[in-house]
């Protein structure tokens, strides 16, 4: 599918005939992605380098009946500049501004898409405490905005689009115009985006996640153990009224949206203090424009005790530290390595694609959604019952091609869940 040898006469023609693609994806993230309803506030997050996206997406908004289109620009350079020239200091409070905008948008119910793009080694030198620190900063003052996606009052979508820097990770050796048309391609396949219907496509896709929802759910596992020959020996356990979640998810009314375009998972929030073994990372991860590759972290009642990096241990180090919270499981996600994307034999160097690539794990805040009632319960009610609680959430990839994922009921009895990374009734 994907040629290295693309002239720009081919590469203009390309992207001519997958305008139409490109247009669909915009009315998928829009209509399905945040289910936009009549007169509401659209806020569309996106990188500068992105703008003839972004722009359809606002006009898409418009066309799907948003009351009004708030637009927020973000931009690489700007923000690698900002992080060589302000002292850590700086980033340790949000700017009221920044608060006021954010909260009052959430306030005023608005929903939120975020385009994702960007150098996967745009901040690669910088001092990984600051991006950690302005994150953190947002997260817990921005405390409305936070909690109205935590819990998922505000529908919101992230999806990605491509840049030149992003592009030419994924692609080398290929000029820009080559290496983003090969990665529009690429997202647009992902994402199931490039059928004449992608919300119907959405739609049949989402109805391949409840056999295994159902097959989880009806087995109510006590814990699940993951091995792997690279040294993975983890046991995670659950929560007594865990519930496994994917595909569409739902606001505490009941509408419906989906978070992640693309996505392939099936996840719950395990009991953040029953996680023992060690586990190894399969894919690099990219945070906050810093690549952390060949890391593993080892728990001891549920809390990460040692872990090492090839690269990156910096930003690691960073991560472990941002909470309490953030030294422990929030997710737990399941994924086949029977999706497009791990067949497309592509590292997309971004962790919203690389992790429906992967089972993986996150460190931080766990998911209200993933308890039964957990709606509505307050933040002290859900760390009762095991569900963590923090001011960040970062997902790492450990599903490897001969990954096993065994359930282990409370009697004590064993069924196979994952077998060479899939599903086991995927082999039978």
């Amino acid at each position: 599918m994907f040629r290295s040898d693309l002239t720009h006469e081919e590469v203009v023609a390309g992207m001519r005939a997958l305008q139409p693609s490109i247009e669909r994806y915009a009315e998928l993230i829009v209509r399905k992605g945040v289910a936009v309803r009549p007169g509401q506030e659209v806020v569309v997050s996106a990188p500068v380098e992105t703008a003839p996206f972004a722009r359809l997406l606002v006009r898409t908004a418009y066309a799907a009946g948003a009351g009004h289109v708030t637009m927020i620009w973000g931009d690489d350079e700007v923000t690698r500049a900002t992080y060589e020239n302000v002292p850590v200091e700086w980033f340790r409070e949000t700017p009221s501004w920044q608060r006021l905008m954010y909260d009052s948008l959430a306030e005023q119910g608005a929903c939120f898409i975020f385009v994702e793009g960007a150098d996967p080694e745009a901040l690669k030198g910088i001092d990984p405490a600051k991006p950690m620190t302005a994150a953190t900063a947002r997260n817990s003052q921005c405390r409305v905005f936070r909690h109205g996606l935590d819990f998922n009052i505000n529908p919101w979508c992230i999806a990605g689009a491509p840049v030149a820097a992003w592009a030419r990770t994924v692609f080398p050796g290929l000029s820009d115009e080559a290496a983003c048309y090969r990665l529009w391609q690429a997202i647009l396949d992902a994402s199931r985006a490039l059928g004449d219907d992608p919300c119907a496509d959405w739609e049949l896709h989402n109805a391949t996640f409840e056999k295994n929802l159902r097959m989880l759910n009806e087995a109510h596992f006590d814990r699940l153990r993951y091995t792997a020959a690279n040294g993975t020996d983890l046991v995670v356990g659950l929560t007594k009224k865990h519930v496994w979640d994917g595909g569409k998810t739902e606001t505490p009314e009941g509408r419906a949206f989906f978070p992640n375009i693309p996505t392939e998972e099936v996840f719950t929030s395990p009991d953040f203090h029953r996680v023992d073994g060690v586990v190894h990372a399969a894919l690099p991860l990219v945070h906050h424009g810093t690549k952390i590759a060949g890391f593993w972290i080892r728990f001891e009642h549920g809390v990460a005790v040692e872990w090492d990096a090839a690269q990156g241990k910096d930003a690691l180090d960073q991560i472990l530290a941002i909470d309490d919270g953030a030294r422990r499981l929030g997710e737990v996600a399941l994924i086949s390595k029977n999706t497009p994307i791990r067949e497309s034999g592509l590292l997309f160097y971004d962790t919203l694609y690389d992790e429906n690539a992967s089972c993986h794990l996150a460190l931080g805040m766990g998911f209200p959604e993933c308890y039964e009632g957990g709606y509505g319960m307050e933040t002290d009610e859900l760390l009762a019952v095991g569900v963590n609680q923090s001011h960040t959430h970062v997902d790492f990839m450990i599903g490897t091609d001969d990954l096993c994922v065994t359930g282990i009921k409370a009697d004590g009895t064993e069924m196979p869940v994952f077998v060479a990374g899939q599903w086991a009734w995927e082999q039978q």
